[in-house]
């Protein structure tokens, strides 16, 4: 399909169901790593999973709510973005991402991330981009702070988490702070 060049090294592409072994092997080098972090219906562990996982985008992309991407860092995938939701209706979506602990500290996320807003910003008219986030979770909320996202808040024990409930920061930008960013690197979004 297409392939988006981010680094010398590190491409962008879409991370269609037929590509579940490679999702899954990325996967297994992750999963200690990521899971206190995403839901567990996305950590697939077996091929059936993993393939359900991607479908579940795949059907997101082809009904206009939602899309996934992977990282390929010298042909080996090593994590990727989402929008996790996406809804042009309301012009509001959520993003996320994932990486194997090998590949973090190398810049590779903020232009993955940077990508699909700016396209959803650009491309489909989407207002307002949330990134969703366990309040623990620090290096998500460096690279939120990086993006020149907002904190909006915190909601307290949302959900069940293993060590007890789990407060959820909320980050946005809007359409506007982040043309403006785009157009003035130099410019501060708080």
């Amino acid at each position: 399909m297409f392939t988006l060049p981010l680094t010398d090294e590190v491409e962008l592409r879409p991370l269609e169901p037929w590509r579940a072994e490679e999702f899954l092997a990325n996967l297994d080098r992750s999963r200690e790593h990521i899971l206190p972090w995403v839901s567990s219906t996305f950590v697939a562990t077996d091929l059936p999973s993993a393939r359900a996982v991607l479908q579940r985008y795949a059907d997101r992309w082809a009904s206009d709510s939602g899309g996934i991407w992977g990282l390929w860092r010298q042909g080996r995938l090593i994590g990727g973005v989402m929008f996790v939701s996406f809804d042009v209706t309301i012009g509001v979506c959520e993003v996320g991402c994932w990486l194997e602990p090998a590949a973090q500290g190398r810049g590779l996320m903020a232009p993955a991330i940077r990508r699909i807003i700016d396209w959803a910003v650009r491309e489909r008219g989407i207002h307002r981009v949330e990134w969703r986030t366990n309040a623990d979770n620090v290096r998500s909320i460096a690279l939120a702070r990086r993006l020149g996202l907002r904190h909006d808040g915190t909601l307290r024990q949302v959900y069940p988490g293993p060590g007890g409930r789990i407060d959820l920061q909320i980050w946005s930008v809007l359409a506007p702070e982040w043309l403006a960013r785009q157009a003035d690197p130099e410019s501060t979004v708080h």
